[in-house]
C-alpha cells in the first residue's frame, strides 16, 4: 500500500487528490512554485516542497525538480492529476526507473496511445470504429494534401502527439487545405516539439462522448458509463454532464462495450478515458484516449457512487478491482461547470488577481472541488480554470434547475469570471432540449454573449 504521495500538480486537483488520501491514510506531500506558495494544496499537504520560480519549465513541468522533491520527501508515490506530466511518458518511465509508483498506465501505454496515429491503428486492428483517415504521420502539405483527397472533403487536420484543441484545423477544400496544415504543423511543433500531422473525415456536428475506464493490473476492465462533453469552445470543455441524453440504454451499451475492448486491445491499466464523436445518425467513432483522471472525473463519481482517485491509487497499489460491470449501475443525473478567471466579453481574456471576498453555493446535490479562498490571489502563469461547480439530481430537468440555481448563487469578488457566462448557456433553449453538439458555442456564442449586455 501506498504509505506517502507526491501530488505533481496544482490548484484543485491537487486539493481533490490530497483530500482523498486523507480518507486512505495516506500522507501527501505537495510541490508548488514560487508564485503558488500561497495556494491552498500548499496548506492542506503534510509537507509542502518549492520546486522553483513561476514558469512551468522551471516547476511544474521540470522531471528532475520534482523527482528530487518525492526522494526528499521520503514519498514512495506519484499522482500526476491532470496536464502538465501526466501524460508524459518519460516522465512515467523516469518514475519506473528511480522505484517510485506512478498513479497512473504504465511508460509504454501512455506513449503508445500518445501517439494518436498508432492509437488510431491500434483500434482499428481491434475493430473498434475509427473515422476514416490516414495511417501514417504526415509531414509536409503535399502529402496531406493527396490523403485529404483520397479521404473527402471537409477533413480535420490534426498533430499526432496533440491535445487541449492545440495543433488542430479543419479545411474543406484543396485551397483552404494548404494554409490550415501550415498552421496547425507550426501549433503543434511549438506546443508539443513534434510536426508529425494526421488527416482524419471531418465528422458534421458531432457529439464528443468519452467513457470512463477502470483498469487494474490482472486484466480486470470495467466502464463507468459516459459523460457527454459537446458543450466546449476551441475544443476546450466547458460543461460536461452524465449520462448523455443521445444514447439510448442499447447504444450505451454498444459503446460501453467497445471502450472496454479498446482499454484492453491498448494493454490498458488504471483510470482512463475513451474518446468518440457521435455523429448525427448515432455512428460513433474513436477519437483518442486520455491516460490520466479528467477534469470532469466529478460527474462520472456522482452517477455511480465510485471514488476514482481512490480507485486510482489503489489500483497503483496492486489491488484487484472491487466491483465488475454488472455492479455499475447509472443513478440520477450530474452536471459540471467550468469556472474559469476569464472575461467573456473581451475575447475569454484570462483575469488573474486577488479575491477580495466569496461565496460558493451548497446544499443537497451541490460539490464545489476548487482551490480558492477570500484573499487568494490567483497567479497568471497557470490555467484560468479556479474552480468547478457539480449538481446531481433524480433526472436531467431537475440537474439543470439545480445548476442554474447554484450558479446564480456563486459570488466571485475582485476578479471577472465566466459564471454569468455558463449562467446563460444553462438558459439557452438549445442546451434545456439537449439539442448539442461540438458546435453549440459556434453557433449560439453571440446570443450568449448579446445576453450578458
Amino acid at each position: 500500500m501506498i504509505k506517502r504521495l507526491l501530488i505533481a500538480n496544482r490548484g484543485e486537483i491537487a486539493v481533490r487528490i490530497i483530500r482523498a488520501c486523507r480518507e486512505m491514510g495516506i500522507e501527501t506531500v505537495a510541490v508548488y512554485s514560487k508564485a503558488d506558495k500561497d495556494a491552498l494544496h500548499t496548506k492542506l499537504a503534510d509537507q509542502s516542497v518549492c520546486i522553483g520560480p513561476a514558469p512551468l519549465s522551471e516547476s511544474y513541468l521540470s522531471m528532475e525538480r520534482i523527482i528530487s522533491a518525492t526522494i526528499v520527501s521520503g514519498a514512495d508515490a506519484i499522482h500526476p492529476g491532470f496536464g502538465f506530466l501526466s501524460e508524459n511518458s518519460k516522465f512515467a518511465e523516469l518514475c519506473e526507473k528511480c522505484n517510485i509508483i506512478f498513479v497512473g498506465p504504465p511508460a509504454e501505454v501512455i506513449a503508445k496511445l500518445g501517439d494518436k496515429q498508432a492509437a488510431r491503428n491500434t483500434m482499428a486492428e481491434a475493430n473498434i470504429p475509427v473515422i476514416p483517415g490516414t495511417t501514417r504521420a504526415v509531414y509536409d502539405v503535399q502529402s496531406g494534401k493527396k490523403a485529404a483527397q483520397e479521404i473527402g472533403y471537409p477533413v480535420m487536420i490534426k498533430a499526432v502527439l496533440g491535445g487541449g484543441g492545440k495543433g488542430m484545423r479543419s479545411a474543406e477544400t484543396p485551397e483552404e487545405f494548404e494554409q490550415n496544415f501550415i498552421t496547425a504543423q507550426k501549433e503543434a511543433a511549438n506546443a508539443f516539439g513534434d510536426n508529425a500531422m494526421y488527416v482524419e473525415h471531418f465528422v458534421m456536428h458531432p457529439r464528443h462522448i468519452e467513457f470512463q475506464i477502470l483498469a487494474d493490473k490482472y486484466g480486470n476492465v470495467v466502464h463507468l458509463g459516459e459523460r457527454d462533453c459537446s458543450i466546449q469552445r476551441n475544443h476546450q470543455k466547458l460543461i460536461e454532464e452524465s449520462p448523455s441524453s443521445a444514447l439510448t440504454p442499447e447504444l450505451r451499451n454498444k459503446m460501453g462495450k467497445a471502450a472496454v475492448r479498446a482499454a484492453k486491445a491498448a494493454g490498458y491499466i488504471n483510470a482512463g478515458t475513451i474518446e468518440f464523436l457521435l455523429d448525427e445518425n448515432r455512428n460513433f467513432y474513436f477519437m483518442e484516449m486520455n491516460t490520466r483522471i479528467q477534469v470532469e472525473h466529478p460527474v462520472t463519481e456522482c452517477v455511480t457512487g465510485i471514488d476514482l482517485v481512490k480507485a486510482q491509487i489503489q489500483i497503483a497499489s496492486g489491488d484487484v478491482l472491487e466491483f465488475s460491470q454488472k455492479d455499475i449501475h447509472l443513478s440520477g443525473h450530474a452536471i459540471e461547470c467550468r469556472i474559469n478567471a476569464e472575461n467573456p466579453q473581451e475575447d475569454f481574456r484570462p483575469c488573474p488577481g486577488t479575491i477580495q471576498d466569496m461565496y460558493l453555493p451548497g446544499g443537497k446535490g451541490v460539490r464545489i472541488d476548487s482551490a480558492i479562498y477570500a484573499g487568494y490571489t490567483i497567479p497568471p502563469y497557470y490555467d484560468s480554470m479556479i474552480a468547478k461547480l457539480i449538481v446531481w439530481d433524480e433526472n436531467r430537468e431537475e440537474a439543470v434547475h439545480k445548476m442554474q440555481s447554484a450558479l446564480g448563487e456563486v459570488v466571485i469578488e475582485g476578479i471577472t469570471t465566466n459564471v454569468d457566462y455558463q449562467y446563460e448557456i444553462l438558459h439557452n433553449r438549445k442546451f434545456l432540449n439537449g439539442d448539442v453538439n461540438i458546435d453549440f458555442i459556434e453557433e449560439n456564442g453571440k446570443v450568449i454573449l448579446q445576453n450578458l449586455e
